[in-house]
């Protein structure tokens, strides 16, 4: 089970694949809209174009006829009431168009040509050609083009969805060893991954940053259990050398430091165990109750102690355990500590099933420690008052060598909460 110093709720999160298949299709759609925009716009244009030409050669025909023979063709009519405005009174006698959007009936949009039949205040002789079959080609192109974009856009989704799932379960891989690695799994690593990106980059340089970390760890590790073998001789012989001292006062300060040193060079030798890896549960079935009433007890502080939920039958929900009872009392009891130390009374110890909970009524645990979770020579806050900070350290430690869960959290009416649970 997973040691912690809180339960962070979970957020509901859209996966890095379906974000980029979004984003492929928006792509893709704002493509297909600009690329039909601009394949209707010009076809419109050259639709109107053709027209005019088509009318304005066909004016120029009719025009030449009309002169010589005074007959009119190709659909030429004299001052047509229905001629733009535009070409009613032309300033020369030169050909000219125009293009009409009226639609009558099956008739129009239209383009125009006109040109005197002679000198200024001649008859305008001008044609109209029909581009209404035109536009409705147009129509039927732009019904075309959207059929074949909405396909195209249909193809093109499940393989951005395929490529984005290839990069997704990539970045997963490199997400999912750096929490391995956050967790405390310093041999966890990326190895080499496909392909020559910026993905590939991330790869190695988590695995770099892991290395580095695993070595800066290792270090300080093996200078904290160095140190603390040092120690254990040198702080030895101060106490002995301490009973030589005649009985008094200064001898009585003098052995309280020793014996605080001391044990502050056993829970360094501890701690270098834990790190290491080499501590081993020697487990028993024991009563919960009675091993964690004993663990307060050898405190010597108080504390009350009770079971937690009562069931139908008046009975509370304590019952026996496999455990490491030694292991077990050295979390209880370093908990209590720490309650007292830093926290304020009354202190209460509560037992529910496989659940320990110790409880005080102080200032509560720091934001940082509940966040990131207990560091070494660091109590936090002020007003969590003094001490060395390997307490909270060392029960964390034996959590994880139980396969048991410590998490820290703050009483909404104030106070500390550590809640142990034994794996079942």
């Amino acid at each position: 089970m997973t040691v912690s110093p809180a339960r962070r709720p979970r957020r509901r999160r859209t996966t890095l694949r379906w974000k980029i298949a979004a984003l492929a299709a928006a792509t893709a759609l704002l493509v297909v809209a600009a690329v039909g925009v601009l394949v209707h716009l010009w076809t419109a244009h050259d639709i109107r174009g053709r027209g005019e030409a088509r009318a304005f050669n066909a004016v120029y025909a009719a025009t030449d006829v009309y002169r010589r023979t005074g007959v009119l063709t190709d659909g030429a009519r004299l001052d047509p009431a229905d001629l733009p405005a535009e070409l009613r009174d032309p300033d020369d006698a030169g050909r000219h168009t125009a293009y009409d959007a009226r639609v009558e009936g099956n008739v129009g949009p239209s383009a125009w040509a006109a040109q005197r039949t002679g000198g200024p205040g001649s008859p305008v002789l001008a044609v109209q050609v029909n581009l209404g079959p035109d536009h409705a080609n147009l129509s039927r192109l732009d019904a075309a083009m959207a059929v074949a974009s909405l396909l195209a856009l249909a193809a093109a989704i499940p393989v951005a969805v395929y490529g984005a799932g290839l990069l997704a379960r990539r970045l997963g891989h490199v997400a999912e060893t750096a929490a391995r690695i956050s967790a405390g799994d310093l041999d966890a690593r990326s190895g080499p991954t496909r392909g020559d990106d910026e993905v590939a980059d991330i790869a190695a340089t988590v695995d770099r940053m892991a290395d580095t970390l695993a070595q800066r760890l290792r270090t300080e590790r093996r200078f904290t259990a160095d140190v603390a073998h040092e120690l254990r001789t040198p702080v030895g012989g101060l106490l002995a050398a301490a009973g030589l001292l005649p009985p008094g006062e200064t001898e009585d300060l003098l052995r309280a430091r020793i014996r605080d040193l001391r044990g502050l060079v056993e829970d360094l030798l501890e701690i270098s165990r834990l790190d290491a890896g080499v501590e081993q549960p020697v487990r028993a079935r024991v009563p919960l109750a009675a091993v964690v009433a004993e663990a307060v007890a050898r405190t010597g502080l108080e504390a009350e102690v009770g079971t937690g939920v009562v069931d139908a039958t008046g009975q509370g929900t304590t019952r026996t355990v496999e455990t490491d009872p030694r292991r077990l009392e050295r979390i209880v009891g370093n908990l209590v500590v720490n309650a007292h130390r830093h926290g304020g009374a009354p202190v209460r110890v509560t037992v529910d099933g496989r659940t320990v909970v110790v409880r005080d009524h102080g200032p509560g645990f720091p934001p940082d420690l509940l966040s990131h979770g207990p560091r070494r020579f660091h109590t936090g806050t002020r007003e969590r008052g003094s001490g060395h900070g390997l307490g909270l350290t060392i029960a964390f430690g034996q959590a994880r060598v139980l396969g048991a869960e410590l998490r820290l959290s703050n009483a909404s009416d104030g106070g500390a909460v550590a809640t142990l649970r034994l794996p079942g």
